[in-house]
């Protein structure tokens, strides 16, 4: 079967890498995702794996935009110490977002001093251009349940 819109698309493995080729992210199980603009992939590999059948092993060099975006300064916030539990550390993530707004982010500490915290919001691999390896290990047509709610179930995938 030919991966198209509405498939779940197995992979044996990915691998995610920077251009210098260290590993930032590798699956050490097989994933599953719905193809078809789901969000469960990046829609550069979906576009790659268009009409592509189990076997086909794909490598595929992304810029930021395509990946995790660009970076963003607009997304560091400097906040007054006191406003964390006292056993902040460098790595923590906290959640937030403006005031009046709906929208959480999840801010991850990269500076802690006795006055401040320094909080980014920008996903850790943002403004970094990367390299997506993979193998499709099968392709099946997703189910009516699948796709109403938008994403695999079962093995590989979300169990309800």
């Amino acid at each position: 079967m030919r991966i198209e819109k509405d498939t779940v698309v197995s992979l044996q493995y990915y691998k995610l890498s920077n251009l210098q080729g260290e590993i930032v992210d590798e699956s050490t199980a097989p994933v599953s995702y719905l193809h078809g603009g789901y969000g469960g992939m990046f829609p550069a590999v979906e576009a790659a794996l268009q009409g592509k059948e189990a076997g086909y092993a794909l490598s595929i060099a992304m810029e930021p935009e395509e990946t995790f975006g660009e970076y963003d300064s607009e997304l560091l916030r400097i906040e007054p110490r006191n406003a964390f539990p006292e056993n902040v550390e460098i790595g923590m993530q906290f959640e937030g977002g403006e005031e009046n707004s709906e929208d959480i982010m999840i801010y991850t500490v990269t500076d802690v001093t006795d006055d401040i915290v320094v909080v980014d919001g920008n996903h850790p691999l943002a403004g970094m251009a990367l390299q997506f390896e993979c193998t499709v290990m099968a392709v099946r047509a997703a189910t009516a349940d699948e796709v109403s709610h938008g994403h695999v179930h079962g093995p590989h995938g979300h169990d309800h």
